[in-house]
This record gives C-alpha cells, sequence and structure tokens, in this order.
C-alpha cells in the first residue's frame, strides 16, 4: 500500500524559501509561456511542447526531474479543469502565477544511506539529508519527497510517500454496519444485533476551547493599531494557535476513524454504509452557537480517513441519505423530533437513545428504502478511542504509581 508520511523540516527558512521559489519560477515561466501562444498564434501546447520550450530557458538549483515536476504541474492543473469543465462551464483553466509552489524529488533523485535520505539537487550542488524516523526504517520503497509550506502553522513539512509492502485485504464476510456521524458522539456504528457509541468529549473540548481564544485573540486584534509591533505579534500567536489545534483535531480526527474500522473489522463487515452528511449546513441558518458549532465539526476529514482505512481493510464505504433517520420512531414509524439525547415517540412511548436511533434508520435506508424497518439493538456499548487518562499530562502527587513520572515533575516534587 502507498502511504503518505508527514515529517517536521528543519531545514533553514531561506533554503526552504529558495527551493519552493524555484518551482514557482518554473511553473509561472510554462504559464505564461502557454497563454502567450494561445493568445497570438491560438495555439495548445502539448505537454512534451510546454516542457522542452521550457528546458531552454530553466536554471534552477534543483534536480532535472524535480524540475519536470513543477513543469508538469501545469499540464495536470489543466487536465483537472477539463474534466471539471464538463460538470461546470463555469470553471476556468490556471492563469494565476504562483511565486512559491512545493518542490517535489521523485524516486530517482531520492537515495537512501542507512537511516538518512539524500535528496539531490543537482550535479554539483549539495544535496538534503532526511533522517528516517523509526517507523519508516523498514518499509519497502520511497517513492517521493515533497517540502510542503503549511501556511496555518507557518513552517515547512516533510510529506513523505512511501511503500509499505502491504496489500490490500479481502472482505471474510458479507455483513453491513451502518454509521451515523454526529457533532456531540463522533460516530454511532452497528448492525442488528448490536451498537457501539464511539464517544470523546475531547473533541469537543478542545474545538469550544479554540472558538474562545480565537474570539479574544480578535478583540484583542481589533484593539491594536493595524501593522503596529503589537499588532503583529498577536496575529503571529493567533497563527500559531491555529496551527496547533489543525493538527490535535487531525489527531483525534485519525484516532476516531481507526475506532469506526476496528469496529467494522470486529463485526466481519464487507460494506460501511454511512449517513451523508455533507450538506447539513448549506442554506441553513441554525442560530449563532449552532452555526459555530456546525462549521467546526470537520466529518468530511473524518469521513475521508475511514474511506482510506477501511479500503485497506477490504471493506466498502457507501454514502445514505440520512434525511429523518434520527426523527422516525423504528418502532410505529411515526415522525418526532426529538429534544436533547433521548428519543421518546409520543404516539407508542417507544424510547431510545436518538443516535442509536439514527444508525439503525440509516441501515434500514439502504436495505429497505424506507427507516423504520429494522428494530434498535438491545445491545448498546460505549467505546473511547483512546484512553484521555494515560494521555493527559499530569504533575507528580507523591503518589505510588507503576507509570513512569518525567524527569522534571520528579526532581520538582523532591525539591532537587
Amino acid at each position: 500500500m502507498i502511504r503518505t508520511k508527514i515529517l517536521p523540516c528543519y531545514l533553514h527558512r531561506n533554503q526552504a524559501d529558495e527551493l519552493n521559489h524555484a518551482s514557482g519560477q518554473i511553473y509561472t515561466g510554462v504559464l505564461v509561456a502557454h497563454w502567450r501562444v494561445v493568445r497570438k498564434h491560438d495555439l495548445w501546447l502539448s505537454e512534451k511542447a510546454t516542457t522542452r520550450w521550457s528546458d531552454y530557458r530553466t536554471s534552477a538549483p534543483l534536480h532535472s526531474h524535480s524540475i519536470d515536476a513543477a513543469q508538469q504541474g501545469f499540464v495536470k492543473a489543466c487536465k483537472t479543469a477539463r474534466a471539471l469543465k464538463k460538470l461546470d462551464s463555469t470553471t476556468r483553466y490556471p492563469y494565476h502565477p504562483k511565486r512559491y509552489r512545493t518542490t517535489v524529488w521523485k524516486n530517482t533523485a531520492i537515495r537512501r544511506q542507512k537511516d538518512k535520505l539524500l535528496l539531490s539537487n543537482g550535479a554539483g550542488r549539495p544535496g538534503i539529508k532526511i533522517v528516517i524516523p523509526e517507523s519508516l526504517c523498514g518499509v519497502l520503497r520511497f517513492l517521493e519527497v515533497r517540502l510542503v509550506y503549511d501556511k496555518t502553522a507557518c513552517r515547512y513539512n516533510w510529506h513523505i510517500v512511501i511503500e509499505n509492502g502491504k496489500q490490500l485485504k479481502v472482505a471474510s464476510d458479507s455483513n453491513i454496519v451502518s454509521v451515523d456521524l454526529g457533532e456531540i458522539h463522533p460516530a454511532v456504528i452497528g448492525d442488528g444485533d448490536s451498537a457501539t457509541i464511539i464517544t470523546c468529549r475531547e473533541r469537543r473540548h478542545q474545538q469550544q476551547g479554540h472558538a474562545k481564544r480565537h474570539s479574544k485573540l480578535a478583540q484583542a486584534l481589533a484593539r491594536k493599531k493595524k501593522g503596529s509591533r503589537r499588532y503583529r505579534k498577536l496575529l503571529r500567536t493567533k497563527t500559531r494557535m491555529k496551527g496547533k489545534h489543525a493538527r490535535i483535531m487531525r489527531d483525534i480526527a485519525h484516532k476516531l476513524s481507526h475506532a469506526v474500522v476496528d469496529e467494522a473489522v470486529k463485526r466481519r463487515a464487507s460494506t460501511i454504509v454511512v449517513g451523508d452528511v455533507r450538506d447539513i449546513a448549506d442554506g441553513v441558518n441554525l442560530g449563532k452557537q449552532n452555526n459555530q458549532k456546525i462549521s467546526g465539526w470537520n466529518h468530511g476529514k473524518l469521513l475521508s480517513y475511514v474511506k482510506y482505512k477501511a479500503t485497506a481493510e477490504g471493506v466498502a464505504v457507501v454514502l445514505q441519505n440520512e434525511r429523518y433517520s434520527s426523527q422516525t420512531c423504528p418502532q410505529c414509524g411515526n415522525r418526532h423530533k426529538p429534544r436533547g439525547r433521548n428519543y421518546n415517540c409520543p404516539s407508542c412511548g417507544f424510547s431510545g437513545h436518538r443516535d442509536v436511533i439514527g444508525q439503525t434508520n440509516i441501515l434500514s435506508l439502504y436495505l429497505y428504502g424506507k427507516p423504520g424497518k429494522l428494530a434498535v439493538p438491545w445491545v448498546i456499548k460505549h467505546r473511547e478511542p483512546y484512553s484521555i487518562r494515560s494521555t493527559r499530562r499530569r504533575r507528580d502527587t507523591g503518589q505510588v504509581s507503576s507509570r513512569p513520572v518525567a524527569r522534571a515533575n520528579t526532581r520538582e516534587a523532591t525539591g532537587l
């Protein structure tokens, strides 16, 4: 399987900027030349002609195949725009020049030296060395390395594409499970026999805390003169805060998606039916607080992580319209909008967990075309994606514990 690993980049900022600036100049040169030919001679240059023209005018401090990757970036962007124009006629071909662009080292510019990767920048130029972490020492091949600038965190990262040698698995059974994504409970997964509620209060805690900190910084920025030293300092603080929050939420999304796929594999599922919530906030005003909750709900990222992890296990992922799935009684079919986390049917008196009812009705919609055709499972479990207590930082209280205590905390407790 092919995977991408993200590692921090410790290059000097000027060197990293120089590499990506060179890639941006190559891309911009191809773009400008292409549209000049189209405008003057009404000819659309092919990829071969574009690359040949650019090779005579390029003297960048990059490997020749890294130069090719920057040139091919414009051609790939045109192919993508051509495909999108079939769906939306207003789509435009790429025309914006780029001052900086991600630099790509293909496998021909990568050489492994024991526990390091050596990236070539062309003959006569010093290469770049990357220390390989232990988790990547046993991979089969290194296919590509990219120098990516994270705009949120204002820093560079290495994106390393690897082939780990593992093969895609094949599902051993034909069971079908459904997943109801939620803002309070991230996911509920189950079949006709039992359901598992995957809880993660840490996610809401991080979202709400970030919103409060962001609001305070925005108010402080509004009181400062734009461009002043204090204004720039607060702006840097805000950028660092956003970058840290993005990394935390990405880590939580990975753990949640792993828990969902793990439950599906335990139930010997061949298909995961996920409620489609992609348009939940389109054209809807739910109020100030609810709008903030929905806008911070990263259901799209969670779904993408579930898809690629399930594919590795041989499990297919299918989207299902979940309209009225949490409002339809699974016993009598009456539609009632519940308040809180419990569903109490005013017609037949049925009572149950709102998210479990939504998960059951999503499976009913997929199998029978309408909700209310399946009974809610009696066996309901709760699961945390990871142990928050074991990962939380804590100070040494002097109590006997089997867990190792940080050295700094030990010194502080003993008074040394």
